[in-house]
């Protein structure tokens, strides 16, 4: 068969739902077999029976690939066709972070297992914590025989980045290679954008690692990508096909789950063998390059003739000096974000985070009046339609009058429900019971007895809680701890102060509240600015250097200082309660769950 027809899924898992994401993936298979032309593949992206960031639940959750492939043909029943499926196996008293390659349909016939790739690459790093809860697959990488007469191979995600194992599977004559992938999107836009629309920049990354595959190997590339988030961790999608030439073909959406269809010439394979021969010339190099690998030759110079032919020519005179041209690239700012990218990606977390993986309808969010809450709002109202948002203004006696106003302009712009609940009452009372009391402690009781309020709002509305702190703030430990920073969900918590306030001009909160001083309007007078000693603009910047573990340069050295204490002495308030560790089953430690397992 030359004209191959794949269908990739941007599949979005059920976490932890081992059962459910089967039955929904074998109604993918058959939506996908009802397809004209119907597809000879169907592919799903790494993990996609249980999610990904699953910690100590792949015990639950592995399944040996007997299992899958007995639970895949009773959720589907139709004509034949071949799917590749990523999950968490047990195999040999082993779990593995595996995907599985069946033959599924046509009458009765029994799931044919024609392959099972198990990850070599495990990452541990970042976000990645593979290696302690899952082992490292033994068997290398294979190519096999599929039911459509070609060969493929699997390489799961980080597989795909080391380009040996890419090597392997084309030498072994894989004609496809299938990279299921659940990586997260990092980078909010680089200056590569896909026609017209930038992308995360992890997503330009694997783009470019899969089309460098495709056209040094001479293969196609089915690359199939989660969707959602886990955690507020987001899958992008954005799957791909990309021919031998390197060209992408097929391209899936940001943030969604879609059903991404493309067909493969075979023969197209001869012709771009034929123009870039590169994976012949391997083959004929292969027995000079692995020579080094013996070790045999480590220690030896490499031999070379003497000077025995040519003339020397002491006499002669450079006619002139090579031109210097010496162009210096502008430095980006490290700070930019694309902010459309950046608000689909926020109001896709919110609609995931709230709806689907927490089950509310509803979003409440405490409008002080200041861009972060405005945000939160602006974004919440998207994502979750503007009826479904609360608004809460949580006044107290000492409030501004101009935040009140500006509480209520964006709750008038947005058209949301809203409630003024003032906290002078419960505040004034607990004073009165505990007596005097410094300006300091006033403002982290009024931030505590406003997350009360809300709390309590949300048992009554059943709307969940949205929080309203940025990054500058959460790193610079200024926020009161169980307070404004308590709710479980925040879709502000990696933006600097500078990126929010991009964002907040983008969706359109008012000039008059991004434009003016950040306050807490806690103390009279009080702005961010001044208790902090050191402006947003400069501490963002300082900032991301640090936490890279750069020294920041260019920056009055009180500043940097200023910065460096801040954020080394409170660290503990980005953590939760420091708990003693008697037991091998401490929660947090040994027994790991994520927050939305």
């Amino acid at each position: 068969m030359s004209l191959v027809r794949l269908a990739i899924s941007q599949f979005r898992p059920a976490k932890g739902e081992y059962a459910a994401n089967v039955a929904r993936i074998g109604a993918v298979v058959a939506q996908a077999a009802q397809l004209s032309p119907k597809p000879d593949l169907v592919i799903f992206p790494e993990t996609a029976t249980s999610g990904y960031f699953v910690e100590g639940g792949v015990k639950e959750l592995a399944v040996t690939a007997g299992t899958l492939a007995r639970d895949l043909a009773g959720a589907y029943k139709g004509p034949q066709i071949d799917v590749a499926v990523g999950f968490y196996e047990r195999f040999q008293n082993h779990i593995h972070n595996s995907a599985l390659y069946v033959t599924l349909g046509g009458g009765n016939k029994k799931p044919d297992i024609r392959h099972v790739h198990r990850k070599v690459f495990l990452p541990t790093y970042g976000v990645f914590d593979e290696e302690r809860f899952v082992d490292r697959g033994q068997d290398g990488v294979r190519s096999f025989e599929t039911s459509w007469g070609g060969k493929a191979a699997i390489l799961i995600c980080e597989d795909a980045w080391h380009s040996l194992a890419a090597t392997v599977a084309a030498l072994e004559g894989a004609q496809l290679l299938i990279v299921p992938s659940a990586s997260p999107a990092r980078g909010l836009g680089e200056d590569e954008a896909c026609e017209g629309e930038t992308l995360p920049a992890s997503v330009v990354r694997w783009e470019r690692i899969v089309r460098g595959i495709a056209e040094e190997h001479g293969v196609f590339v089915a690359l199939a990508n989660l969707v959602g988030f886990e955690g507020g961790k987001g899958f992008p999608g954005a799957s791909a096909v990309v021919d031998p030439t390197g060209k992408v073909i097929a391209r899936g959406p940001l943030f969604e789950e879609a059903l991404l269809t493309a067909e493969i010439d075979l023969d197209s394979l001869t012709t771009a063998r034929s123009d870039s021969p590169l994976l012949a010339d391997l083959q004929s190099a292969l027995p000079v390059l692995t020579k080094s690998l013996s070790g045999q030759k480590q220690n030896e110079k490499v031999a070379f003739d003497p000077a025995t032919n040519g003339s020397l020519t002491p006499h002669v005179v450079a006619r002139s000096s090579t031109p210097l041209h010496a162009v210096e690239f502008a430095e980006r700012d490290p700070l930019q974000i694309d902010p459309e990218l950046s608000r689909r990606w926020l109001v896709s977390f919110l609609k995931d985070e709230v709806v689907r993986r927490r089950g509310f309808k509803k979003g409440i969010v405490g409008v002080s009046g200041g861009v972060d809450s405005s945000l939160t709002a602006f974004l919440a109202a998207e994502a979750l339609g503007r009826e479904n948002v609360i608004g809460v203004r949580l006044p107290y006696r000492t409030s501004s009058r101009e935040s009140l106003e500006h509480a209520q302009l964006v709750i008038d712009k947005l058209g949301i429900p809203s409630l003024t609940i003032d906290i002078s009452a419960a505040v004034d009372g607990y004073i009165k019971q505990v007596g005097e009391i410094d300006p300091h402690r006033l403002g982290n009781v009024m931030a505590r007895e406003r997350m009360i309020v809300l709390f309590d709002l949300s048992a009554k509305h059943n709307a969940l809680p949205l929080g309203t702190s940025n990054k500058s703030e959460r790193l610079l430990g200024y926020f009161t701890w169980h307070g404004d920073d308590a709710p479980p969900v925040n879709p502000l918590g990696d933006l600097f102060k500078t990126q929010v306030w991009v964002l907040a001009r983008h969706v359109g909160v008012p000039e008059a509240i991004v434009g003016k001083p950040a306050t807490a309007d806690l103390i009279k007078g009080q702005t961010d600015e001044g208790d902090l000693g050191v402006s947003y603009l400069n501490a963002d910047k300082i900032l991301f250097h640090l936490i890279r573990g750069e020294e920041p340069h260019g920056f009055p050295k009180k500043e940097v200082e200023i910065v460096r204490k801040r954020l080394d002495s409170t660290h503990w308030k980005r953590r939760l309660p420091t708990v003693a560790v008697v037991s091998q089953t401490a929660i947090g430690e040994f027994y790991l769950r994520p927050v939305d397992y």
